[in-house]
């Protein structure tokens, strides 16, 4: 029995990164010995087993061949007979085919360590092209090392752009692609994962709705960028800079959808894109399956986002609405990330990266004006039911008319 360390771990340590977990290749024993030593099996026909006190992953080596559509459609061989490099050729990237042994000393078979070196992405065999969620995968790569300076190689773009065309992605079951789609978002550059797709072919598969925002034109006196897809780019790489959550990550992905749906004589002006997205963007949280928050977040910001750029020109009456439409009494985290993504969507601009955005002090007081309001003289008073909220309606929109006044100050 040999155990070498290998994928993530050796790649990180080898860039110099902090290594966060090891991941662990055990050749030459069978399942049984495994259990005799204490291991602890990870399902029943998977050979994975987590050791008896440190709880990391020891997987069996092991082959693989291609059986049906999409991620599981795949039989696996483990015996004691597959060597190192047989488990390593089934992995997607050179840099994840890399092992160490108890020395410390590197195994590398197929040029991982090159690769590193070159800042390249770059598949380790042609069986790559028959698992859909490595086009996932590796656009999500790129957007985690694209501040190192890594690119995908061109030949493995196109082994992507092949599994695009076939169809394949389609077999992707939604919650294995949310999780990919979820760590690429919180990536450094969750820019260029969707950059990475667009290139391969796989966002027009994936996500036609954002696909399609690339090239449609914005007026250039707001968004110097002009395109819309641009535009979406630099929101997210915003959101990266600025260490936003996933919600307020995902609801900029999907903020702009409307404008796709723009005619043509309107351009380059977007009159109403905000309702006009609401469906694009229930349509691609459904087929995503986006955890509830995300969902939510997503669909508000789609409606109010212009709503918070003009927040210092919006009557009393029409911030109510939009507090009221936030929940903010209950919910004051989506009203913050609602404001949060609506000024990542301002900075998104070509040049306009650093402006202020005096918007979001603005709501943020605006909503504590509101907040502020208390119940009680109200229930003193005997209010009750239906009568007690039009009162208390009344007492926040008179808070926030002073607010107002006061040139929003508390």
């Amino acid at each position: 029995m040999q155990i070498y360390k290998v994928g993530g771990a050796v790649r990180d340590r080898l860039l110099g990164r902090p290594v966060t977990e090891n991941d662990w290749v055990v050749v030459g024993a069978t399942a049984e010995e495994m259990l005799e030593q204490g291991y602890r099996p990870v399902g029943a026909d998977f050979p994975v087993f987590l050791h008896p006190q440190s709880g990391e992953e020891y997987a069996l080596a092991r082959t693989e061949r291609k059986s049906g559509r999409g991620y599981g459609g795949f039989t696996f061989f483990a015996s004691p007979d597959v060597t190192l490099e047989q488990d390593l050729t089934r992995r997607d990237l050179t840099v994840n085919a890399m092992a160490e042994d108890d020395q410390g000393n590197l195994i590398d078979p197929y040029g991982g360590r090159q690769d590193l070196e070159a800042r390249r992405l770059r598949h380790v065999s042609p069986a790559f092209a028959e698992d859909p969620l490595r086009v996932l995968r590796v656009a999500r790569f790129a957007a985690r090392y694209a501040p190192l300076g890594f690119r995908v190689a061109e030949e493995t773009l196109e082994l992507m752009r092949r599994i695009a065309e076939s169809g394949e992605l389609d077999a992707l079951t939604p919650e294995r692609s949310w999780k990919e789609i979820s760590r690429a978002l919180m990536e450094p550059r969750p820019d260029v994962f969707i950059q990475v797709l667009r290139e391969c072919g796989a966002l027009a598969a994936w996500l036609p709705e954002l696909d399609c925002l690339f090239g449609v034109p914005q007026p250039e006196k707001h968004h110097p960028e002009v395109d819309s897809g641009v535009h979406v780019l630099a929101v997210l790489r915003q959101c990266a800079e600025h260490h936003q959550p996933l919600t307020v990550r995902w609801a900029c992905l999907l903020h702009d959808l409307g404008k796709g749906l723009t005619p043509e004589d309107e351009l380059p002006q977007h009159i109403a894109h905000e309702k006009r997205g609401l469906k694009l963007i229930k349509a691609v949280n459904e087929r995503c399956k986006a955890p509830r928050d995300c969902q939510e977040l997503a669909l508000l910001v789609g409606e109010y986002h212009t709503h918070a750029h003009r927040a210092l020109e919006l009557r009393a009456s029409t911030l109510l609405e939009l507090l009221q439409s936030f929940d903010v009494y209950r919910r004051p985290q989506r009203f913050e990330e609602f404001v949060a993504a609506s000024e990542m969507d301002a900075r998104g601009r070509t040049g306009l990266e650093q402006r202020d955005y005096p918007q979001a002090a603005y709501l943020l007081g605006a909503a504590a004006a509101a907040r502020a309001v208390a119940v009680q003289p109200l229930l003193e008073k005997g209010l009750k039911g239906a009568e007690l909220g039009e009162a208390l309606k009344g007492e926040r929109l008179k808070a926030l008319k002073a607010y107002k006044e006061a040139g929003g100050k508390a």
